[in-house]
């Protein structure tokens, strides 16, 4: 291993030992679908996942939390204002907002939120299967609903893009991870091709990421490597879906640096 894949390495288990010994507060604005998943994997990961919705709260919210997810998986007129007075109450406290642009490029409303959100945020983190940030660029994606038709890969010009526009880091995720900034672009080869058939997997990582963005790994890297390997490990104990989804939440419990330095498969490709 590189020295630089040995540092990117230390990265992700130092991120996890300083998030079970911070416990951060993670503010979740997310969809009504994955609320119970979300939390479960904040908690299993060893974060705090508040679920706040009202403008009322925000403001004192976002002054003593860790971070803030915004998932715009169940959109509507009410929302929009909360998850755009939220990023400023954010901004003012000089947190991270980890934006998952569910189902962008499948409606107008979505799309336009999306790339309003993003353009609002000074500390961003964009984590999206590869249709929706094809999508959020401005590009034709092959998106069905809130499931990608195109290849991780296929969306790497389109991250690029991204990051140079709104100055942000980006997660791509699908059957390869892409963890794209200003500096690097990483691969990752873990998970297995049982995970999509959870609903909310995607958004259990973006929860994750803010996790980890609220004790300072802002790249993304940590949480999808993490939750890669906890699902890689997690399918050998598991018949299906449903019994992937209580053992990935085991496994995240339980998981530790011997786990990680066994399971990683991870590419430097910048």
């Amino acid at each position: 291993m590189s020295v630089i894949a040995t540092e990117k390495r230390q990265v992700i288990t130092n991120a996890l030992q300083v998030l079970r010994e911070q416990k951060p507060l993670v503010v979740n604005i997310t969809n009504y679908v994955v609320m119970n998943n979300t939390a479960n994997a904040l908690l299993a990961i060893g974060a705090s996942p508040i679920m706040a919705h009202s403008r009322q709260e925000m403001a004192e919210m976002m002054s003593f939390s860790g971070a803030l997810v915004i998932n715009i998986g169940t959109l509507d007129n009410q929302w929009i204002p909360r998850m755009i007075f939220a990023v400023e109450q954010a901004n003012l406290n000089n947190k991270v907002v980890v934006l998952d642009p569910v189902g962008c490029g499948a409606s107008t409303l979505r799309t336009e939120t999306s790339r309003q959100i993003a353009a609002l945020a000074k500390q961003l983190i964009i984590r999206a299967n590869a249709s929706e940030i094809i999508a959020l660029a401005g590009e034709k994606a092959q998106g069905k609903g809130v499931d990608s038709l195109d290849s991780s890969e296929a969306a790497v010009g389109a991250a690029r893009y991204l990051v140079e526009t709104y100055q942000c880091n980006v997660v791509i995720s699908g059957e390869v991870d892409y963890i794209i900034n200003a500096e690097s672009e990483i691969s990752l080869h873990n998970g297995d091709a049982m995970m999509p058939n959870i609903t909310g997997m995607g958004c259990s990582l973006s929860a994750l990421t803010g996790a980890f963005a609220a004790i300072g790994e802002n790249t993304g890297l940590a949480a999808a490597a993490i939750l890669g390997i906890a699902g890689e490990v997690a399918v050998k104990q598991s018949a299906g879906p449903g019994s992937l989804q209580m053992n990935l939440l085991d496994v995240l419990y339980q998981l530790d640096d011997k786990a990680i330095v066994a399971h990683l498969k991870m590419t430097i490709n910048k």
